[in-house]
């Protein structure tokens, strides 16, 4: 399997409101970076979003190393969260509805057939892959194309 190194970054100007996330890829010597920007979102929509465009753009199953700053990500896979709302219907402990549904379900299917190792980093920390995603998303936002979250937007 190839061995491909990710860092991920999703932010909001105020949650919600205009999102945008950036992803930095890295194979070997190639490196591909990624960002898209939305008129309306969440903060933990835009840290998914970038995590799910990086996997997404695989080809072939990977040894993926994934860095991203959000806990809500890191946490729901590495402390096994998303077991548990699968197991109950997508419903948290507190039997309510598991916010995002629609974006853990397409993060499930963009992981397939790769082993993803996901490490938490501390956000502007430093971390200069970190902190380009953040630059990224920063410049998404501020684009004039921004794209409609229909999984958020549709459902308010």
């Amino acid at each position: 399997m190839k061995r491909v190194v990710i860092h991920t970054d999703g932010g909001c100007k105020g949650n919600p409101g205009p999102g945008g996330f950036g992803a930095v890829l890295v194979f070997g010597k190639h490196r591909m970076e990624l960002s898209e920007g939305y008129r309306l979102t969440t903060n933990n929509r835009m840290e998914l979003r970038a995590a799910i465009a990086a996997l997404e753009m695989l080809s072939e199953p990977c040894q993926v190393e994934l860095h991203s700053d959000s806990k809500y990500l890191i946490d729901a896979i590495s402390k096994k969260w998303i077991d548990g709302w699968k197991k109950r219907g997508w419903q948290t402990a507190a039997k309510q509805p598991v916010k995002n549904q629609d974006l853990w379900l397409r993060l499930l299917a963009a992981i397939g057939g790769h082993k993803v190792d996901w490490r938490w980093v501390k956000g502007h920390a430093g971390n200069v892959e970190n902190e380009r995603c953040d630059e990224l998303g920063n410049i998404a936002v501020a684009g004039k194309n921004l794209q409609e979250d229909v999984g958020f937007e549709g459902a308010n």
